[in-house]
């Protein structure tokens, strides 16, 4: 069986418009972002989320989010993963978009979180501390 070029996805689509949701097959696991289109043919992240369960997958979030209307979003991005990444893999690569738009003035309020709680804890060897020891580092 030849290599797949990358680790976690498996297949990406892009920018695809909320009428071809229903498109998305059930039990696809992995990474989606809900996406509002601007003017200027720019798209501005409203929601990011994961589906990673055995039975149910991306077609269930999409069914839901269609029904509510809290969410203004007109397209839609997916990151399907391999067959062999965990739930706690994909909640991690979740939790890592999530991280870096926290703080963003624009983010969604449904989708804001603090912070990815594994880089909370202190007994994980990640924190701003460790960013001294890099070469590029500000001091």
């Amino acid at each position: 069986m030849p290599w797949s070029q990358c680790r976690f996805i498996k297949q990406v689509a892009e920018f695809v418009e909320k009428k071809y949701w229903d498109n998305v097959p059930n039990n696809t696991r992995g990474i989606y972002a809900l996406l509002k289109s601007t003017n200027h043919g720019k798209f501005d992240a409203v929601y990011v989320g994961m589906a990673a369960g055995k039975t149910s997958g991306m077609y269930a979030r999409f069914q839901n989010h269609v029904r509510n209307n809290r969410l203004s979003w007109t397209h839609f991005t997916v990151f399907e993963v391999h067959d062999n990444i965990t739930p706690s893999e994909i909640a991690e690569i979740e939790g890592l978009f999530r991280h870096m738009y926290r703080k963003d003035s624009r983010a969604n309020k449904f989708n804001r979180q603090l912070c990815h709680k594994p880089f909370q804890n202190r007994k994980v060897k990640v924190s701003e501390k460790r960013t001294k020891k890099w070469p590029w580092a500000l001091e």
